[in-house]
């Protein structure tokens, strides 16, 4: 078995985080308007669905990308959205937190090349 020829790998890896960035920021994005409807009281069917299923595919994204922290706080954005109605609005502050949080974190991740 041949070694794994570092360099090359970061610099694929890092062509693939630029080629799916804008995905994962759309995601991330859904992800702020679900908080702010669940603070306003205002969360649908359809942006409980939207945000459960951006949580889902984030969470299997970041960890691709070595982002543990990421993929940890999407998991939890998925089980919070996972439920019948969605989120209680009482933990509203917390979802807006945990998506600023993502956001911080797709934002900083620095490429290797």
């Amino acid at each position: 078995m041949e070694p794994i020829d570092q360099p090359a790998l970061l610099v694929a890896m890092d062509l693939l985080w630029t080629r799916f960035l804008p995905e994962i920021k759309e995601r991330v994005k859904i992800l702020e308007s679900a908080a702010a409807a669940v603070a306003a009281h205002s969360l649908t069917i359809e942006e409980k669905d939207a945000a459960n299923g951006a949580a889902h595919k984030l969470a299997g994204t970041l960890g691709t990308f070595n982002l543990t922290r990421g993929t940890v706080l999407a998991r939890e954005l998925e089980l919070m959205y996972s439920g019948g109605d969605g989120p209680d609005p009482t933990l509203a502050h917390r979802l807006v937190s945990i998506a600023a949080e993502l956001r911080a974190l797709v934002e900083s991740r620095k490429l290797h090349g």
